[in-house]
């Protein structure tokens, strides 16, 4: 004959704390996962203009459009807010210092010496995690207003 067991109320209330632990600690895990939003605005940004060609002259088709050379610092702390390179294709150089970049959900780390190319698809930000100024040599090709 089968012998009936009950679980005791200590064992129940002690499971129920358990699986309630864990489950909060599950829902904050993937709340501290989740992605800041891209910042809209540039803080700690300085903009150096170096030089520029205007492209019209050069080459048919481009009028309207120059090649420009810029000087961009990131003071520690500062973001370089959400923008397109839509009709405005670049490249970027780390002179020195680093930065993080952000494309979508992808974060990477450059330092100095490091480039990356920045084609009509492309969508970033940019941040400066360090403890001194991270400064970046900017080439575009911009489209005069």
């Amino acid at each position: 004959m089968a012998t009936k067991k009950s679980i005791g109320i200590r064992t129940l209330f002690g499971t129920l704390i358990i699986v309630t632990g864990l489950l909060g600690f599950a829902l904050t895990a993937g709340l501290c996962a989740e992605q800041q939003p891209a910042p809209t605005e540039n803080k700690g940004i300085t903009i150096a203009p170096l030089s520029a060609v205007d492209l019209g002259p050069e080459i048919p088709g481009m009028q309207g459009r120059q090649l420009r050379l810029r000087m961009l610092t990131i003071e520690p702390g500062g973001v370089l807010g959400v923008h397109s390179h839509k009709n405005r294709p670049g490249a970027a150089y780390m002179l020195k210092g680093t930065v993080i970049e952000h494309r979508g959900d992808v974060a990477k780390e450059y330092g100095a010496g490091q480039t990356w190319a920045e084609d009509g698809n492309v969508i970033h930000w940019l941040e400066n995690k360090g403890t001194s100024p991270a400064v970046l040599i900017v080439t575009d090709i911009f489209k005069q207003p």
